[in-house]
């Protein structure tokens, strides 16, 4: 029997929360891709009451400061669906891709816009994303998830410690796309992060690992962790979590996992639901 949806005010035992972490494309953003502004004064009763809040998403480090602003600099941010970690200008921790990756996941993907799919592909560095062409719809993807941007004419000769690749289709990823990929796995990590996007990452590289070595860090465990998630790259992430939530409008696989399911992104689910923890209205 499907999970239903939980009002945020019947989750249990949340004054033991010490840490938030939460996805953000279909789970904090909205349904235009922005964080609903009611989120900035929970930031600060978070900090007032000592409660740690990590953005972690698929998205570029430096994407993901960039939405927060001033208040990036002084967040733990989980970058590149958990390859890339930082707070403001110091680096945590970075994972890469097992050499020859690359050019193998660069010519799967060239083939399939040969063959007049309309995919593009991404290859995140540590200081850098990189595409072989910034234009049309696939570039205002890009410009949506990536903050640094270099545009190179081969993505199979980067000097840089790379990280992942991700892989836009304008169609169905999941349906149509993955399995090109299918003889890349087992070396890397093969996931579907949305309707979209196929990430390649190192097998170690995943949120819930990230998520795991800042719990260590705070000296804090899984028992005393809130997370939001709505798609797969989320899964590993709500594990590390007593109080996985599911948004509404999560993929099955999620909301199978989850222990609650709570209002989709376009309701301010995370939002609410964090408020609801608070003992706070909206």
């Amino acid at each position: 029997m499907p999970t239903p949806v939980m009002s945020p005010p019947a989750l249990p035992d949340t004054d033991q929360i010490r840490l938030i972490a939460t996805d953000m494309d279909g789970s904090l953003l909205d349904g235009d891709g922005r964080i609903p502004t009611e989120l900035w004064p929970l930031l600060d009763e978070l900090d007032r009451r000592g409660i740690a809040f990590v953005p972690a998403s698929g998205r570029q480090y430096a994407n993901i400061r960039e939405q927060f602003g001033e208040r990036g600099k002084d967040l733990v941010c989980i970058g590149e669906n958990g390859a890339y970690v930082g707070r403001g200008e110091q680096v945590l921790s970075t994972t890469a891709l097992p050499e020859g990756i690359v050019p193998r996941a660069v010519q799967h993907t060239r083939e399939l816009a040969a063959a007049g799919l309309p995919v593009g592909v991404v290859v995140s560095g540590a200081r850098s994303a990189y595409v072989e062409h910034f234009d049309g719809e696939f570039a205002a993807q890009v410009r949506k998830h990536y903050a640094l941007v270099t545009e190179v004419p081969d993505l199979t000769r980067i000097d840089d410690v790379l990280l992942k690749v991700a892989v836009h289709d304008a169609g169905l990823v999941e349906e149509r796309t993955a399995g090109v990929f299918a003889d890349v796995e087992g070396p890397v990590r093969v996931l579907v992060s949305g309707q979209h996007w196929l990430d390649l990452m190192s097998p170690d590289a995943d949120k819930g690992v990230a998520l795991r070595a800042v719990q260590e860090d705070l000296g804090i465990g899984p028992e005393h962790t809130m997370a939001f998630g709505d798609y797969r790259n989320d899964l590993g992430m709500l594990a590390a979590a007593r109080w996985s939530c599911a948004m509404d409008n999560a993929h099955p696989d999620v909301r199978t996992l989850a222990r609650y399911v709570v209002p989709a992104n376009t309701q301010h689910g995370v939002v609410a639901t964090i408020a609801a923890t608070l003992g706070l209205g909206r």
